[in-house]
């Protein structure tokens, strides 16, 4: 028979150790999420500390550009040059602004670059390009971004557009400096991609043609002899692939440029010069004038730069347009073989556009005097 004194005695220990145990489990439960609440706080601040310096060692903050200029909203009419009489006129409204302004800026500049040509070029029947007003600095008509993001940690570098036969000059992204060029003719093309400047010379003449004398030269590709030099510049792409400027445009890039390093054994380093980005190529289908005569104002542009320019790949130059004086220091010749077909491939060098091999007209005229010497020493053997 069940002792219920025993029981109930029993019963009551039980409860009273569950009472005990419920107790401590309320205080503890508290205090262990408080626990688990600083561990967890610890352990997020110490992922922020390690993301942090992961940051501050391989993210730092892209910087902003500062100190971009802007300019008035600058409009464009293309007008055709119907007389002497006319294109005197369109001179002389120019030219007003030198005499009544003391500002000391070239107003003439504007009507040079806009039209990517000296004045002695212009024509009657011509179409031009005029502005709707006249701002002394030349920057305010530039068709390249005056930020340029992608070239924010780049000292300098010179972009180049053959589509629109003109350069920017940037320092840490910011432009500085717009100009015309003439660019290479179709059979000897300044193709696109990155270059990087190599030396300068204040007046030098042509390797292959001692004839080209060419001011403020600064070479961009040493095999192929590609440069920035001051030459007549007609409004379109006519060089032997070289870049024309105007003499006051190619002065300044000869001071402000930076030509190829050396190491520590004093020997160059390729492509550590201030780059050259080519980013585009002209179409030579349009036989007169260029696009730049259909943009309606300063603020009409659409060129884009690459987002990382030191990316670009080297620039692509057929075998053909290298001397043969410097095949042999080529530090890739495969690249060159090859060169033409990916060209034509991609659409720069159109179907059925032949090439001009590049040749040395110095060597040529010394080889047809010799020629000339031994006719005539022949002639007069004879005639004894």
């Amino acid at each position: 028979m069940l002792n219920i004194g025993l029981f109930n005695s029993v019963f009551n220990i039980y409860c009273y150790q569950m009472l005990n145990f419920i107790n401590k489990l309320i205080f503890l439960v508290p205090f262990s999420l408080i626990l688990i609440s600083l561990q967890c706080s610890k352990n997020q601040d110490a992922s922020n500390q390690k993301s942090d310096t992961q940051m501050s060692v391989n993210e730092s903050p892209e910087p902003k550009l500062i100190n971009c200029d802007t300019f008035p909203s600058i409009h464009y009419s293309k007008i055709r040059i119907n007389s002497q009489k006319h294109l005197n006129q369109i001179f002389s409204d120019f030219k007003k602004n030198n005499e009544l302004k003391k500002d000391k800026f070239d107003y003439l500049k504007i009507l040079r670059t806009l039209n990517r040509k000296e004045l002695r070029f212009f024509r009657v029947g011509d179409s031009i390009v005029i502005p709707d007003k006249y701002y002394p600095n030349i920057l305010a008509y530039s068709l390249l971004p005056h930020c340029y993001q992608g070239a924010i940690h780049l000292k300098k570098i010179i972009i180049v557009s053959n589509k629109l036969q003109c350069y920017g000059c940037y320092e840490k992204g910011r432009l500085i400096r717009f100009a015309a060029v003439n660019s290479g003719k179709e059979r000897t093309q300044t193709y696109p991609g990155r270059y990087a400047l190599n030396w300068r010379e204040r007046v030098h003449r042509s390797s292959i043609d001692s004839s080209w004398v060419m001011p403020f030269t600064w070479n961009f590709h040493a095999e192929a002899g590609n440069a920035f030099h001051q030459f007549e510049m007609p409004g379109r792409p006519v060089s032997h692939s070289c870049c024309r400027q105007f003499l006051d445009d190619a002065e300044w890039l000869w001071h402000w440029g930076e030509g190829t390093k050396r190491d520590s054994n004093k020997k160059f380093i390729p492509m550590s010069g201030t780059p050259v980005i080519i980013i585009d190529h002209f179409d030579f289908n349009r036989k007169r004038g260029g696009p730049w005569l259909e943009i309606k104002s300063n603020k009409d542009t659409s060129i884009v730069l690459p987002n990382t320019p030191m990316m670009v790949e080297e620039a692509l130059i057929p075998y053909c347009q290298i001397p043969l004086e410097s095949r042999g220091s080529l530090r890739n010749r495969k690249r060159f073989v090859h060169a033409e077909d990916t060209l034509r491939a991609h659409g720069i060098i159109r179907e059925g556009v032949k090439l001009i091999e590049t040749k040395n007209f110095n060597k040529l005229r010394q080889e047809k005097l010799r020629k000339e010497e031994k006719e005539k020493l022949k002639k007069e053997k004879i005639d004894h």
